[in-house]
Parts: C-alpha cells; structure tokens; sequence
C-alpha cells in the first residue's frame, strides 16, 4: 500500500485508525504494522492534519493499552499461554523468561529495551504478566519504551512530511 492511500485512510478516519492500528500491533495481531502507520501519522501531523504532540499521544495510549492487555493475558493465562507462545515463538520467550528469572529487579530494564524492538516489543509483555511482574514497574518500563519507539517513528514520518511538503509546495 502506497502513503498516499494510507494518508486517505487517515483523513476518512483519523486519530481513531492510528488509535486502533497501534492497539491491535501492540496485541501483537495482523493488520497494518504500526512501523507503517506511525510514520504516515507523522506525515498526517506535517500536513496539518492533526497536532504532532496528539498523534504522538494517541500512539502512546494504544501501545500501552495494547501491552497491558498482553501483560493480562499472561499474568491471568499463566502457563495455557506460556505454551501456546512457546511453539510460537520458541527461543525468544525461552530468553526473555530466563532474563525474568535470573535478574529479577532488573526486569523493568528488560521491558524498557525490549520495547525497542521490532517483534520482542509486543510479546515481552506476556512473560511479564506469567511471571506477576510488579505492575506499576511494567507500566512505566513499558510506557517509557512505547514513547521512545513511537517518537522515533512518529518523528521521522512528521520530518519526511515536513520536506516532502517543502519539496511539493
């Protein structure tokens, strides 16, 4: 799908679509991938279509609500989903609960990085919640990570709409 369409997308539905894309990205289901969307709402905010602070924030809102439903979902689906993910995703929830295990008090750091992460950043949240990992340290770690990767991909869409409408007049 070209920008263009996507740009059209944005001015039918607006900050709902950029709202419920990122949810459903940070649920680690299909459709639109937020590395996508997120820069075309930047673009969106260049054009004028919408503030680059409210974007942003709309962006942030979705991908921590997105990780607290993930987060629910292990720390009330426990092992059930602890297998499911594991024939999933084998070696990477397998790491991310021995990093849990081993460091214990470092795991808001784990959660900020894994953040940052295409892929890692949606499915930390399920070892997470399965390990009862302190809440108010999940949400902020997790919130930090969500700012840091939506202000780069949301900035770097609002920095190519800004030339690209310099460039267009």
């Amino acid at each position: 799908m070209e920008i263009q369409s996507i740009l059209q997308y944005l001015d039918k539905y607006g900050l709902i679509a950029i709202f419920l894309i990122v949810l459903l990205e940070y649920m680690n289901m299909p459709g639109f991938p937020a590395g996508i969307i997120m820069p075309a709402a930047g673009m969106w905010a260049a054009y004028g279509k919408t503030h680059f602070l409210t974007a942003l924030f709309i962006s942030c809102l979705a991908g921590l609500l997105g990780s607290l439903i993930l987060y629910g979902v292990g720390r009330l689906g426990g092992g059930a989903v602890m297998e499911k993910y594991y024939r999933k995703f084998p070696s990477h929830i397998e790491k991310i609960e021995n990093c849990f295990l081993k460091i214990g008090e470092k795991g808001p750091w784990y959660i900020f990085c894994g953040k940052l992460f295409p892929m890692l950043r949606t499915i930390i949240s399920i070892p997470a919640g399965i390990l009862k990992m302190n809440l108010v340290s999940y949400t902020i770690s997790s919130f930090l990570g969500v700012l840091v990767w939506n202000t780069v991909f949301i900035g770097a869409g609002y920095f190519l709409g800004e030339r690209l409408f310099q460039i267009l007049g």
